[in-house]
């Protein structure tokens, strides 16, 4: 133990109390826990003396030298429990009147101060026997017996317990022991007497056990982890003892990982433990040998790692698998819902032996084959002690659960083989443990700061060399004349295939149930058409002022503006009318040739083009509106300021509407509560914030705290602020720079909050990384220059700095997620898997749009993209063909009254793997060559939601199906019309006004099956020729030259000229046109 190796006395509990015997002496005694914790020592032996104390009248306990051994003894643990201190080589005999304690002289002068604390606390007599240094203390163990025999009441066979598990070890106990055997005294084993009274932990102890299970968590997520990513990426040799000593180092220094506890009151429980390579023992005694850390492909390493703060233990383990198969992965599923189904037994009332149970149950379920490998205890009882006696979490314990129990849930699979050829891997164990507190309802996990979910502790390094070797095959494998060949080249036509038709088979299947999903919705009535767009703004009651004494005195004849009561004055007929600024339109001046001035002002008047809809235009329907007044004046100077004055006043009652307005439509957000002194703020400094605030002063960063219940950012400025609830946060994203200037945050919500006077749903906070420098002078700068070298280097760290900050507050915001109040909001950092990006024009500049989990983002311009995408109904694939180097992309939403939202400009390169990525999120996508009008596409499907369903669903977005029906009988054409040629029956006006679903840029791009292979491509004039001539010849020659021309131009906006095409009345090819 701690104490143990130094010759320093430490408190068992941190708290210093009570009166010091001397001014040498550093120490004092707790008397308060003294007396609390002695009461309920000889109370708990009144109440179960037969059936724990075994009927003993004493009780004798006789604690060895100090060692340098880590051990844990049950004597020892009461001198720590009961007087805050370790008391090496001494012996205590307790008795209902007197507690007798032999020790060395300091050691009673310490105790002196407990004398009077006992006699009051449980009536006892506190007798010290002062054993001189060189002394055996043979004759102070015989005046202990007599007074044990005067306290007997002259009974010869009185019962006196002892620890029988703790051999005696130095002179002084080999002698006690001795004596204690030949006196005439009946022996009973008090182990679980104090087993049940160590096993309930007050206030104290169990803050104790927090701050031990904070700093170990601490070790293993800010330690450990990254210790093991650092040297397996490096690909460094590192023996399991290294990593030991080197975790050790970090447990007795906390402040090494930002820890702040005292190190004199830190101890390790014992030696770290770390294993790979086949070689595996789950028991607690296991250590770490010499061997190197094993991390080749289908590796698994354990690490456990055990701390002590003021004597209190605390441990947590954790299985990190590397490019686990499946047998791995699944082992470590099921040994993490056994392990989640034992600790949520521990509950006041329930049996021990329940979480051995819980968890044997989900192993029988989920993988039978495993339960003869699963060990045998789900944990044990930990705290003065690492494993306390009486309280292993086994099958046969029927104890029963009481709050303040503290338990080391601890499960693991032994010995298990996995189908691999290296025989370092072949053989392998998992393990997991954490330090549970027992309360009444659910318990309290200390360590779940150290994620043990699947995703954090499953680790792939393979695929990036699997690219590498695809690479190199590519460039290996090239023509005899020097070119390269294609992807699909290389593998064989069955392999690609079997790839291509394996995709197929999923897309059909998820057209199926997109149908069947969309029908249920639509006769449900969840996307019915209520078309919004075009709602015009409100404005509230117009009053300039209430009473015509309220009107400023007129200073002269002349246009005014009243500035505090937003109106204008005009001078009318001698008077000053006045006019609110919000009914003005516009305000314009201009001057003549004689040096005259004009103002032109315009109203909004009722009836009038882009009016605002307000109440005032229903309330004074019978009114008189002036629409229009114009002034002149000899002083262009008073006219200019006036018109700036007007367009000034008006842009400021409209902004201060518009935020009014946009804030009333907000939906109220609950108040953040801020941490408290014991839950200090998560806080990140030095952070900007995108919307920004408004207003011309300079910009500030600011600093973004995580509270009790949600974010707050703020400035300098009392002014600026914003907070973001936990409740509210829909997506939450945290993107470092690669190849970017900045590492951000960024927020998705739920609903709309303002940050400064603006209306959003997204809020980031973000780090330049690095300066927008531009070198002025026209010299180039050398590859080699010491200072662009320099400077490069010193942008690199400042990138990583960054990007490690960042991320630490990431993983600290999402260990407070994983708290089980914000369970139900199901939070955590999403990061972008850059991999899987595109380059693609979402609103108007290009941008590149990355997936993530659950979305499909673009963080970096503005606006921002989020798209969720379980709220998208199907995808679909436009302009997608041969020769075309780029195609758009329309994601459909299953709330059919949100816009079809539009990528344009995808790279054509990019096909490939953006429909290998929807296909894996099942999302249904389509191709075509054309694109779509999606407005009257939605509006149609919404008004009769049957005859689409009939019609076959999505279906009709089917190429492929298209093209094949297009060969068949015209009756398959039913409900459609070419998007070409107009039809018999109607008029080409009627034509052209009915709504297209289609707009057929592309229709002659396609070349029909049936066209001869010796025609060759004509030119447009003779196309047009032709035409002319296929109209007379069927007796249309209404056509008007405004028509044809139209017609021609239409030809001309084309993406090429058609090759191969006869003109010939009905053998133009066919594009079906979907009609209402």
């Amino acid at each position: 133990m701690a104490d143990n190796r130094s010759s320093n006395v430490k408190s068992g509990n941190g708290k210093v109390s009570g009166a010091s015997t001397g001014a040498n002496n550093p120490y004092a005694i707790n008397l308060d826990n003294f007396s609390k914790r002695l009461q309920m020592l000889y109370s708990h032996w009144t109440k179960h003396k037969s059936e724990l104390w075994g009927d003993s009248e004493a009780l004798a306990l006789a604690t060895p030298p100090a060692s340098e051994d880590l051990r844990y003894l049950k004597s020892s643990a009461l001198h720590v429990w009961l007087l805050g201190y370790e008391f090496p080589e001494t012996i205590m005999v307790f008795m209902m009147k007197q507690i007798h304690v032999l020790c060395s002289q300091k050691k009673a002068s310490l105790l002196d101060a407990v004398k009077k604390s006992a006699k009051e606390a449980v009536g006892a007599e506190v007798v010290t026997h002062v054993k001189p240094k060189n002394d055996d203390g043979t004759g102070l163990m015989d005046s202990l017996f007599r007074s044990v025999n005067a306290q007997s009441n002259g009974d010869d066979s009185l019962v006196v317990g002892y620890i029988a598990r703790e051999a005696p070890e130095g002179k002084l106990l080999e002698t006690w022991t001795e004596k204690l055997k030949n006196a005439n005294f009946q022996l009973a084993d008090v182990t679980n007497g104090f087993s049940d009274v160590f096993a309930v932990k007050d206030n104290a102890e169990l803050t104790n056990v927090r701050r031990a299970a904070f700093l170990t968590s601490s070790v293993m997520r800010s330690f450990v982890v990254p210790k093991l990513e650092k040297v397996i990426d490096e690909e460094k040799k590192v023996s399991h003892s290294s990593l030991m000593n080197d975790t050790e180092k970090a447990i007795l220094e906390p402040a090494r990982i930002k820890v702040k506890l005292k190190a004199e009151n830190v101890d390790i429980c014992y030696p770290p433990i770390f294993q790979s390579g086949g070689d595996f023992d789950l028991k607690p005694s296991a250590s770490s040998n010499d061997e190197s850390l094993c991390y080749d492909s289908t590796s698994v390493i354990i690490c456990a790692v055990g701390s002590r703060y003021n004597s209190y233990c605390s441990n947590v383990a954790r299985t990190f698998l590397i490019d686990a198969n499946s047998v791995q992965s699944k082992a470590y599923e099921v040994l993490l819902r056994a392990q989640e189904a034992a600790i949520s037994t521990l509950k006041s009332g329930n049996k021990i032996s329940a979480a051995y149970h819980a968890a044997l149950s989900v192993v029988e379920k989920d993988a039978p084959e495993l339960v003869p490998s699963l060990t045998k205890t789900a944990g044990t009882g930990i705290g003065l002690e690492f494993r306390e006696s009486g309280l292993n979490l086994n099958a046969k314990n029927d104890r029963i659960l009481r709050p303040g129990m503290v338990f080391n849930v601890s499960l693991g699979f032994q010995n298990l083989q996995a189908e691999t050829k290296n025989p370092k891997t072949q053989k392998f164990s998992i393990l997991l443990a954490d330090t549970v507190i027992v309360r009444e309802d659910v318990p309290e996990v200390l360590t779940q700061s150290s994620s043990k979910a699947v995703k954090d502790v499953a680790y792939s390094f393979n695929e990036d060399d699997d690219e590498e070797e695809e690479r190199v095959k590519v460039k290996a494998e090239t023509r005899s004349d020097g070119t390269t060949l294609s992807k699909a080249t290389l593998r064989s036509d069955n392999q690609e295939m079997s790839k291509e038709e394996l995709r197929r088979q999923h897309q059909a299947e998820l057209a199926r149930q997109k149908n069947e999903e969309t029908a249920r919705r639509l006769a449900g009535g969840g996307s019915a058409a209520s078309d919004n767009r075009g709602a015009g703004k409100t404005i509230g009651d117009l009053i300039a002022y209430k009473n015509i004494n309220d009107l400023p005195p007129p200073k002269d004849i002349m246009i005014q503006i009243d500035q505090r009561n937003e109106a204008i004055l005009l001078p009318i007929y001698g008077s000053m009318v006045p006019f609110h600024v919000a009914t003005v339109k516009s305000v314009s001046s201009q001057q003549d040739s004689n040096r005259n001035c004009y103002i032109r002002i315009i109203f909004n008047v009722p009836g009038t083009p882009f009016n605002p809809h307000d109440a005032n235009s229903v309330k004074f329907q019978g009114s008189i509106y002036l629409k229009e007044v114009s002034f002149r004046s000899k002083d262009p100077r008073h006219i200019s300021e006036v018109v700036q004055q007007i367009k000034t006043l008006r842009r400021q009652v409209a902004s201060r509407e518009s935020e009014r307005a946009e804030r009333a439509t907000l939906v109220t957000q609950e108040r953040l509560q801020l941490a408290g002194a014991k839950f200090k703020p998560i806080r990140l400094p030095d952070l900007w914030i995108r919307p920004p605030f408004g207003g011309r002063g300079r910009k500030l960063s600011g600093s973004l705290e995580a509270h009790t219940n949600g974010f707050r950012y703020s400035t300098s400025r009392p002014d600026e602020r914003v907070d973001v609830m936990f409740g509210n946060i829909k997506h939450a994203f945290f993107q470092p720079a690669e190849k970017e200037m900045i590492t951000l945050l960024h927020f998705h919500l739920h609903n709309h909050i303002m940050v400064g006077n603006k209306k959003t749903k997204d809020v980031q906070f973000y780090v330049e990384v690095m300066d927008v420098v531009q070198t002025l002078g026209g010299g180039k700068r050398s590859a080699y220059d010491p200072d662009e070298v320099e400077e490069e280097q010193r942008e690199r760290d400042r990138k990583n700095k960054t990007n490690m900050d960042l991320q630490n507050f990431v993983n600290r915001v999402n260990d407070l997620w994983g708290q089980p109040q914000f369970k139900s909001l199901d939070l955590e950092f999403d990061q972008p898997l850059r991999e899987l990006g595109f380059h693609g024009v979402p609103h108007k500049a290009s941008a590149f749009i990355v997936p993530t989990s659950s979305c499909l983002v673009e963080l970096i311009e503005t606006p921002f993209v989020v798209i969720t995408l379980s709220e998208i109904e199907i995808v679909n694939l436009e302009r997608v063909g041969l020769g075309q180097k780029n195609f758009d992309m329309a994601i459909v939403f299953k709330d059919f009254k949100r816009d079809v939202f539009r990528i344009d400009s995808i790279p054509s390169t990019s096909l490939d793997g953006i429909k290998e990525w929807l296909d894996t999120t099942d999302l249904k996508y389509y191709e075509s060559r054309l694109n779509l009008n999606w407005r009257p596409i939605l509006k149609t499907i919404t008004d009769d939601p049957e005859q689409f369903i009939e019609d076959g669903g999505w279906e009709f977005l089917n190429m492929e199906v298209s093209d094949s029906d297009s060969d068949k009988s015209e009756e398959s054409d039913k409900g459609y019309v070419p998007s070409d040629i107009q039809s018999d029956s109607g008029s080409e006006e009627e034509d052209d006004d009915s709504e297209s679903l289609v707009e057929s840029e592309d229709d002659e791009d396609e070349d029909s099956e049936e066209e001869s292979e010796e025609d060759e491509g004509k030119t447009w004039e003779e196309l047009e020729r032709e035409a002319s001539y296929a109209d007379r010849e069927k007796g249309d020659d209404s056509d008007s030259e405004q028509e044809r021309a139209r017609r021609k131009m239409k030809a001309f906006g084309k993406a090429r000229a058609p090759e191969k095409r006869s003109l010939g009345g009905s053998n133009l090819p066919k594009r079906p046109k979907l009609r209402r």
